[in-house]
């Protein structure tokens, strides 16, 4: 049963330390809600502008960017007090974003423009490198550990590409399943991780080396697989099932799924509280950000956002891989 209340929630000790902030885009208002992530409510919404989609953190942990991919900017927020900082115009339909590991790079991809933007980054504002043109609909980017290859997925035109960094050129280009959505590679660079929104799973690549990817296997998950979240003990990894209402749990060492959750209203973005217990995901269709109890696998409280919430994030999170 769906329970709405704040008692329903863990029994959490009190921290510290007031836990920072959780961020919802809501990609429809062009606002994000701040979520108290203490009494589980939205305290205010910030403009900031025309379709935020995504958000990440910068290399020097003081800024979370958020990217405006319909109004052409950047807009930098305190990740903990979510004070917007400063706005950056002029970067072209940044739908999604990334930080390479080496802090070098900072890169983009132009959902509605059909490219990809490489951007060398001075710890302050990003200049342009080397645009890209790719196949139809960049979604969603990765970039090895190396710092030197940049994964993107292609919705429309049902294609993977990488991208060199150091010629800044496509190295590789493949056909996938329908849809393909978000990228997730292994932490040793071996396997990619491909969510079909258009399928029911995931499919599976062999990248390692820097090779051509080679398709390994799929592995079912749920309608409409889109997201994915590491959940922080270097052994699993979840992806959205935005069609099937589900979130399922996959041991990216054995390559299957191992565990699901049910997760209402179009999953999409998630985020996991730093000791682990807690996923926090996007209801698009509902307007609502979702908590799941990882241990008793089952929604424990929504709270009402905005429309179409997006990318979801927190700097009290467990580990990116």
């Amino acid at each position: 049963m769906l329970a709405l209340g704040a008692a329903a929630l863990p029994v959490q000790a009190q921290p510290a330390h007031p836990r920072a902030p959780v961020l919802v885009l809501n990609s429809l208002d062009g606002t994000v809600s701040v979520i108290n992530a203490t009494s589980w409510t939205e305290t205010r919404r910030i403009a900031t502008g025309k379709e935020p989609h995504h958000l990440y953190l910068t290399p020097d942990e003081k800024s979370v960017i958020v990217a405006n991919a319909g109004g052409d900017s950047l807009t930098f927020i305190d990740p903990r007090t979510a004070e917007v900082q400063r706005t950056l115009r002029g970067i072209l339909d940044p739908y999604h974003l990334r930080f390479s590991p080496d802090m070098k790079w900072f890169v983009t991809a132009a959902n509605r423009l059909n490219h990809v933007d490489l951007y060398h980054w001075d710890g302050r504002d990003p200049e342009l490198a080397k645009r890209i043109p790719t196949g139809r609909t960049p979604s969603h980017l990765w970039i090895d550990t190396r710092s030197t290859t940049v994964w993107a997925s292609m919705q429309d035109s049902d294609e993977l590409v990488a991208i060199d960094l150091a010629t800044q050129q496509l190295a590789h280009r493949v056909k996938t399943g329908p849809m393909p959505a978000d990228v997730f590679v292994t932490p040793d660079d071996r396997h990619l991780l491909l969510g079909l929104t258009g399928g029911d799973g995931v499919e599976v690549y062999d990248v390692a080396g820097g090779q051509a990817p080679a398709l390994l296997r799929r592995i079912p998950t749920g309608k409409g697989a889109h997201a994915f979240r590491a959940l922080g003990d270097r052994r699993h990894v979840l992806v959205s099932n935005r069609v099937a209402n589900t979130i399922s749990q996959i041991d990216y060492v054995d390559l299957k799924v191992v565990d699901g959750f049910p997760a209402p209203s179009g999953p999409d973005c998630m985020d996991v509280s730093a000791d682990g217990s807690l996923i926090m995901v996007g209801s698009r269709w509902a307007g609502k950000l979702t908590l799941i109890d990882v241990a008793r696998r089952r929604v424990v409280h929504q709270v009402k956002v905005g429309k179409s919430p997006h990318g979801v994030w927190t700097l009290d999170h467990a580990g990116r891989q």
